[in-house]
């Protein structure tokens, strides 16, 4: 029998449905994959919670080698073991299934339910994929499974009572699309082994590399073509895959007075030309209306998914932090922020704070502002305290996104107007590769660490001022876009 590191998993015969490149560098190079944002529920353990709910059971892992594990799977189930099981492990044809929960079946006790516990709201067509991998693995191992499921996440659960978390899970049924995908499994099993034990397959990039899911090796593989450094891709909502579709591949190719969306025109004549599109007058008129005082706004929020405060349910966005630059009449500026790591509920204090802080006659600004409403609204329903001023903040909250996207285009954006693209092409020196913290999803990282009872004051201090100083660089980024904007810029297009 091979051994663990020469054995396939489920995962691999998934990567080999969307592309053989992709199975090949799951197996041999997987420190190429770019790293997704995945959140923890600190200090939860997501399979620790879905065990609990089990009550008595048997754990099998963790396991301390892979030999071991397989002894003590055919020994406790030789011995009759009545479940439910945990971690248990099978090997057949190289092929590894490490299973999360083995039950009996009620109805059928010389069978068994076969579970996987995920932390999404629903089962994933991936996760199915990997579901019937690791049933197929199991019977010809001579364990007959009665029921395939997936146990996520309940969308309506909500936290009454702290600690108690019965009812996070619902377990959804999905034996018979399992079973269709196992007619063919010894030949993709015998597919993926081929390609493995080859050399790296030469697979054009294309749609596949997006379906059924974002390749974590798309970069790697974009590397190696001879694309062009301005790809048509880069025009936004797939503007590009019509021309791709024709054969033109370079943005410089195209005619920008030919464009059918001024947006895309544009895009193309910054690009080809070097220099930006700025609409210095069509900006003003846009911010005209914004009347000081000016409330530059930005939060940072948490979506665990299992609830971490009471009346909050899974992936509920809970703002634990704002900025706010705010400017007076006299175009004066002052920074007030709010941020909350001891573990308490953040909302309370976040929505005194804003109320407080915030002038009742002010303009709030925000970047993608319906954001910034939604959290708003949210928070004047869940602390019903400051329902009115909050609601009030609401309806004076307006958006420089589209201002920005409107009226400015330097090719550097490479297609995007997130504030994080736009920011470098017009103060490099306000970039967020500067700080300790560069993006929400650090943030959210930075967040749980600095919350949890484990870590030290002087990490938490470190945490804490790497979260302010990344909340403070998006407000101040605002003000400084917006003056940007409604400056003439040297060099610039269209001023």
């Amino acid at each position: 029998m091979p051994g663990p590191d020469r054995l396939l998993r489920p995962r691999h015969l998934a990567a080999l449905a969307q592309c053989p490149r992709r199975l090949w560098l799951e197996a041999h190079r997987p420190e190429l994959a770019r790293a997704t944002p995945h959140f923890e529920s600190a200090p939860f353990d997501i399979h620790e919670l879905a065990r609990a709910q089990e009550g008595t059971g048997t754990r099998l892992g963790p396991h301390q080698s892979h030999e071991t594990a397989l002894r003590r799977t055919r020994r406790i189930l030789a011995a009759g073991h009545p479940g439910p099981i945990f971690e248990a492990r099978f090997v057949h044809e190289g092929l590894l299934a490490e299973t999360d929960l083995l039950t009996r079946d009620p109805l059928a006790p010389e069978r068994w339910r076969l579970t996987a516990v995920h932390r999404t709201t629903k089962p994933k067509p991936h996760h199915v994929a990997r579901l019937a991998a690791q049933m197929w693995t199991l019977e010809q191992c001579g364990v007959p499974i009665s029921r395939a499921q997936i146990r996520h996440i309940a969308p309506s659960f909500v936290l009454e009572t702290p600690g108690e978390y019965r009812g996070l899970f619902t377990d959804t049924d999905v034996t018979a699309s399992a079973r269709a995908q196992q007619s063919d499994m010894a030949d993709r099993l015998g597919e993926a082994r081929r390609i493995v034990s080859g050399a790296e397959p030469d697979c054009p990039t294309g749609p596949h590399c997006r379906k059924p899911a974002p390749c974590p090796f798309a970069a790697h593989c974009q590397a190696l073509e001879d694309a062009p450094e301005w790809p048509v891709t880069l025009l936004p909502d797939g503007g590009g895959r019509k021309w791709a579709r024709k054969g033109v591949c370079d943005l410089r190719e195209l005619d920008a007075a030919t464009m059918a969306k001024p947006r895309e025109a544009r895009i193309v004549a910054a690009t080809q030309s070097g220099k930006p599109y700025h609409d210095t007058q069509g900006a003003r008129r846009a911010m005209a209306s914004w009347s000081r005082p000016r409330a530059w706004l930005d939060f940072e929020t948490i979506a665990a998914s299992v609830p971490l405060w009471t009346g909050t349910k899974p992936y509920q966005q809970v703002p634990f932090q704002f900025s706010l630059h705010l400017e007076q009449t006299d175009s004066t500026i002052t920074h007030h922020q709010y941020l909350c790591v001891d573990g308490s509920d953040p909302r309370p204090g976040c929505a005194e704070a804003l109320a407080r802080t915030i002038p009742p006659n002010a303009t709030i600004i925000a970047y993608n502002a319906g954001f910034e409403r939604a959290i708003l609204r949210a928070l004047a329903r869940q602390v019903p305290a400051f329902e009115a001023p909050l609601m009030a903040l609401t309806e004076r909250t307006v958006d420089l996104l589209p201002v920005t996207r409107n009226h400015w285009y330097h090719r550097d954006q490479r297609g995007s107007w997130s504030i994080k693209a736009v920011l470098p092409t017009i103060a490099p020196d306000l970039a967020y590769t500067q700080l300790a913290v560069q993006d929400g999803a650090m943030a959210q990282d930075s967040f749980l660490e600095a919350s949890s009872p484990a870590t030290s004051p002087e990490r938490r201090r470190a945490l804490e001022e790497a979260l302010r100083a990344y909340c403070t660089r998006d407000t101040w980024a605002m003000v400084v876009l917006a003056r940007r904007l409604a400056a003439p810029q040297e060099g610039s297009a269209n001023d």
